[in-house]
């Protein structure tokens, strides 16, 4: 992980371009949660997005996530109270535990036996399912035709189904937009109301096709650290 360089006044000016962005495809910018992701950065990230009236943080990591979690906030197995974190990375069944005090919404649910964890750690805790929209097999994401089942499976857990959550097919916002105007479908056929879809590159398309959640990281914070050391 890197520091951030950006200042407070930095990314206060993205976040507000951003949810220009936003209302320029099409939606009202106060609708639409932003999530800043913080994959790459060290808790700077976390601190600038905070001073700049960001509250809504993702990460794509466990050991990230939990990295930058800030001690002096967490009051034993609460969460830290000054940032709402999101898990929106794939997520290994062993780490569910060690996140459940500090995730406030679980964006990557894939299976059933994940949301099974999840439920047995954080009971009652809200959750997205994840759909593969691009039939990508290197994407998570259940398959569209197992959403139902899957939504209903984590129901039955006690879980908290807000939504459905998707990445976008590589290739820019053209390739991208299909694969969102799917999952809005499926949302609206399942009767649920979070659709979080598209990143810095392809918000638009996803604000355009009906995205009530953008995660957006490099348009906030600039070139990440990539793991093996690479910035991207």
């Amino acid at each position: 992980m890197i520091a951030c360089t950006a200042s407070v006044t930095e990314v206060a000016e993205r976040a507000a371009a951003v949810r220009r962005r936003i209302e320029a495809a099409g939606a009202d910018p106060t609708a639409v949660t932003l999530v800043a992701v913080t994959k790459g950065f060290d808790r700077s990230a976390v601190d600038l997005a905070l001073a700049a009236g960001l509250v809504d943080m993702g990460e794509n990591y466990a050991q990230e996530l939990l990295a930058k979690v800030d001690p002096a906030k967490v009051d034993a197995a609460k969460a830290d109270p000054s940032a709402r974190w999101h898990a929106i990375g794939r997520l290994q069944r062993n780490k569910v535990r060690a996140l459940a005090p500090h995730v406030a919404l679980w964006q990557s649910v894939d299976r059933p036996e994940l949301g099974a964890e999840i439920a047995r750690r954080a009971p009652g805790a809200s959750v997205l399912v994840q759909v593969n929209v691009s039939d990508e097999p290197q994407k998570g994401g259940c398959r569209p035709e197992a959403t139902a089942g899957l939504v209903g499976a984590l129901a039955a857990e006690g879980l908290a189904v807000r939504g459905l959550m998707a990445v976008a097919a590589d290739g820019g916002p053209g390739a991208a937009r299909p694969g969102f105007r799917r999952l809005r479908r499926l949302a609206d056929d399942l009767g649920v109301v979070e659709r979080s879809m598209g990143m810095s590159a392809d918000l638009e398309a996803a604000v355009a096709e009906g995205a009530t959640m953008v995660r957006v990281g490099t348009a906030l914070f600039g070139p990440r650290a990539e793991r093996g050391g690479m910035r991207k």
